[in-house]
């Protein structure tokens, strides 16, 4: 879409209006290993991702059944934060959980 502008001496210039697009959104996965405790998933997904402990505990499930499961769906500098966030809380903790961010299909 152009509209006409005239600018101080009196020339008209068009002004082109981009439209701007919704930025990409990247999931957050969490990775089955056989080593990080259910309860240490459970509570990452409740801490950094604000899921309630039923949903948690799905999700958890969902690793420890299917390999992975979706913690969130974010941008993705708050996805790529998260999985910051959660490798370094596991690493302290002695726990090899793998997260990871995708970008979502579609």
């Amino acid at each position: 879409m152009t509209r006409p502008d005239a600018d101080r001496a009196g020339h008209t210039q068009t002004l082109e209006r981009t439209e701007t697009k919704k930025p990409r959104l990247w999931r957050v996965l969490l990775l089955n290993d056989d080593y990080t405790p259910m309860d240490f998933v459970v509570m990452v997904l409740e801490r950094y991702f604000r899921k309630t402990e039923q949903e948690a505990e799905l999700i958890m499930l969902a690793v420890h059944h299917k390999g992975q499961g979706v913690a969130g769906v974010y941008t993705r500098d708050i996805a790529e934060t998260k999985v910051a966030q959660v490798t370094q809380h596991a690493r302290q903790e002695g726990h090899p959980l793998r997260v990871i961010a995708e970008p979502e299909e579609g």
